[in-house]
């Protein structure tokens, strides 16, 4: 069983410690939340996002390129087994119609010269396949150096929860135990303006001024606090804390 604080000044020193533990575990749980490391990774998964939007565009360049190549092969070769079934009829007696063999021969020519265009579309559409697949492995090599950049900040990140984590512990056990010491009223008291005023619910006073908002008391109400009962609740009338002389 805990102690209760055998006088008035004895609860409020109890109450700035409370103030001093709450005010760690704020920082702490500020610097779990604003790691550098977070910041890092946020740059590396915005970075991870552009790279592959643009893996996504390449390829899609890609895929209408190797289309066209594909569409341009099955021409080229429905060509050349039209040519060559014509030549076969050409020079194979069958056909004796000077007319006919003219017009055979007038095809073939246009389709030798219809192969060779599309062929020559081949290799402009191959050429455009160079730097695509160039551009996909320079990408790809990028992402697996941010995938691994990513996974190593991860796991810095966890490493320093772990520790803050650690240290909040311990020190939200140390609260726990300085607020048991501190009478019921006061601690809710404190709890109240604590939570309204950003997490400080008490400070000392110091010379005249508040060590919450760091503002000058009047002399009148400085003098009137030091005069004030040892057990008298005082609050800073600039910023409602509770003052500890």
């Amino acid at each position: 069983m805990t102690d209760s604080p055998s006088s008035p000044s004895e609860a409020f020193s109890i109450l700035l410690e409370l103030q001093q533990h709450d005010t760690t575990i704020d920082q702490l749980r500020h610097r779990s939340r604003t790691l550098a490391e977070r910041a890092e990774l946020e740059e590396v998964h915005s970075r991870l996002r552009e790279l592959r939007r643009r893996f996504d565009e390449v390829r899609a360049r890609h895929s209408v390129v190797s289309e066209s190549l594909k569409e341009l092969a099955g021409q080229v070769d429905a060509a050349k087994l039209r040519k060559a079934d014509i030549e076969r009829r050409l020079y194979g007696g069958s056909v004796t119609s000077a007319r006919d063999l003219q017009a055979m021969d007038g095809e073939v020519h246009h389709l030798v010269q219809h192969v060779d265009e599309l062929e020559e579309r081949q290799l402009e559409l191959m050429e455009q396949l160079d730097p695509l697949d160039a551009e996909i492995d320079e990408i790809d090599d990028e992402l697996d150096v941010l995938d691994k950049s990513a996974s190593e900040l991860r796991e810095r990140i966890e490493d320093a929860e772990v520790t803050i984590e650690a240290e909040i512990t311990v020190e939200s056990s140390s609260r726990e135990n300085a607020a048991a010491r501190l009478p019921p009223d006061l601690l809710t008291h404190y709890e109240t303006i604590r939570a309204r005023l950003g997490g400080v619910g008490a400070a000392r006073l110091v010379g005249n001024t508040c060590g919450g908002c760091h503002l000058a008391l009047p002399a009148v109400e400085v003098d009137r606090i030091r005069k004030a009962p040892a057990d008298s609740l005082i609050t800073c009338d600039q910023c409602g804390r509770i003052l500890v002389r």
